[in-house]
């Protein structure tokens, strides 16, 4: 703990947050726990006093990002739920003393939610436990040890997630509650059984951490404008395309903040429900039980909607009650795993809608990737090699003279990059470019028509290069030959 803060449970019992000689006050704070913060600081501290509602984020902030807390994490503790949500979910900063296995496991879950992971890969090797998180979409080594009971450490996980611990043969899905900071974590863990035991991935959604504005994302203004414009429209399908991890539900959440939730009704499809949208109903599917994306999406048909967002477009059915949707009346936002923009009217080709039917409701493609941006502390500047010159003459681009390059340091994990943005393939389905669907075009015809050479993603990743944003090798190991 840094020197003087006050322990997480006493700040948030007594709604005190001690930000250098400030002590910041909720409406709850009391003379007690005024007196005790004075004692703990050893100095005199200045009062503010702020509404519930900001000392609430700025609770969740300064324990968050480690205002707190330091490497010596006998401070930090996960528990399990109880089920029904009752009063075992206790928060990640809370005091506690753990059995040796409990805490490993602890301390994992904490690496992971304080490096803002997406996912947490435990694999049992064939003389130990390794332990890596996904940072920034790369993988990082957070833990090779040889002294781990595997077994018992991939028994406190399962028994976490509420799985069957006696059954090893068979994949298994479960889902961990947590809270840190007063901040509500969900963790949903995947088994799966292997040569040495079982691995484990843990896919960690931070509910109110992904909801972006549109210029928060990275577009141009010519790009907003387009997706603005597709928000408004009254029917129709919008889809957003990418491989897995490359922020379509982030941007597709970011599209509904443009709907006017106080007169259109807007209803999602989910699976999971990564984030909380304040003023849209949301729907979790469960196939367990037949609850679908395609049966999720009948039912919200009955429910008077006027947008909808559907998780994905997996299969036939889906894609086929979507096009309904659209046709009566309804604008539709989903997600298709698809390369491109117009690779996305192949795949729903595929899933057996037929030409004219895309041609009538598709109203937009939304392609996206993600890129790692450079550390501004180590980037430094070298000249294009041959290839790099390539890659800007392809696309139309005057080749600079120099391009920035990852270098590594302290300050960037020595990964040479620190945070990520989006880039953007966006295609309105012209009257032109949907006579052209409808007439059976194929992918590199409707390209050449509904993609500009500037506007492509390999385009878009070279001028984050120009820029000085990223680095030619990361575009090249994102994008590849797009």
């Amino acid at each position: 703990m840094a020197t003087h803060d006050l322990p997480f449970v006493f700040a948030r019992d007594q709604q005190m947050v001690l930000q250098g000689d400030a002590l910041v006050c909720g409406p709850g704070a009391t003379v007690f726990g005024l007196r005790e913060a004075r004692r703990r600081s050893k100095r005199s501290l200045r009062i503010e006093r702020v509404e519930q509602a900001a000392f609430e984020s700025l609770l969740n902030a300064h324990y968050h990002q480690g205002g707190g807390q330091e490497d010596g994490e006998t401070d930090l503790s996960f528990d399990l739920e109880t089920r029904g949500g009752g009063p075992g979910l206790r928060d990640l900063l809370e005091d506690a003393t753990e059995a040796p296995v409990i805490e490993l496991v602890n301390q994992l879950l904490r690496r992971t939610v304080r490096a803002s992971a997406s996912d947490l890969h435990v694999e049992p090797t064939e003389d130990g436990l390794r332990a890596r998180v996904r940072v920034d979409g790369m993988l990082r080594t957070v833990m090779d040890r040889k002294d781990v009971p595997v077994r018992r450490v991939i028994s406190r996980l399962k028994v976490m997630a509420g799985l069957d611990t006696a059954e090893t043969r068979l994949p298994q899905d479960g889902r961990i509650a947590l809270r840190y900071g007063g901040r509500d974590i969900d963790v949903r863990m995947s088994t799966l059984p292997g040569h040495f035991g079982e691995r484990v991935v843990l896919r960690v959604l931070d509910r109110h951490s992904g909801l972006l504005p549109l210029d928060a994302l990275g577009l141009s203004e010519a790009q907003s404008a387009a997706l603005h414009r597709m928000a408004a429209r009254p029917d129709g399908i919008v889809l957003a395309t990418g491989p897995t991890g490359s922020g379509k539900t982030t941007t597709l959440y970011s599209l509904l903040q443009l709907a006017d939730h106080a007169k259109r009704n807007i209803v999602t499809v989910e699976d999971p429900i990564e984030y909380h949208l304040p003023g849209i109903s949301q729907t979790q599917t469960n196939s367990e039980i037949g609850m679908t994306f395609a049966a999720g999406l009948r039912a919200t048909l009955r429910q008077d909607p006027d947008v909808i967002l559907v998780g994905e477009i997996r299969d036939t059915e889906t894609a086929q009650v979507a096009a309904q949707a659209s046709l009566t009346g309804h604008l539709v936002f989903s997600s298709l795993h698809a390369n491109g923009s117009v690779a996305a009217v192949t795949r729903l080709r595929d899933l057996e809608l037929d030409n004219f039917l895309i041609a009538s409701t598709l109203r937009g493609i939304l392609a996206q990737r993600l890129l790692r941006l450079l550390c501004s502390d180590c980037k430094e500047q070298v000249t294009p090699d041959a290839a790099a010159r390539a890659m800007f003459a392809g696309v139309g681009m005057e080749v600079p003279e120099t391009v920035p390059h990852a270098v590594g340091c302290d300050t960037c994990g020595d990964t040479g990059y620190a945070g990520r943005q989006g880039v953007f393939e966006i295609v309105e389905i012209s009257d032109e470019v949907a006579a052209m669907i409808g007439d059976g075009a194929s992918e590199q015809q409707l390209k050449k028509t509904a993609v500009p050479q500037g506007n492509t993603l390999m385009a878009q990743g070279l001028g984050l290069v120009a820029a000085g944003r990223t680095s030619v090798e990361e575009v090249r190991r994102v994008l590849g030959d797009l």
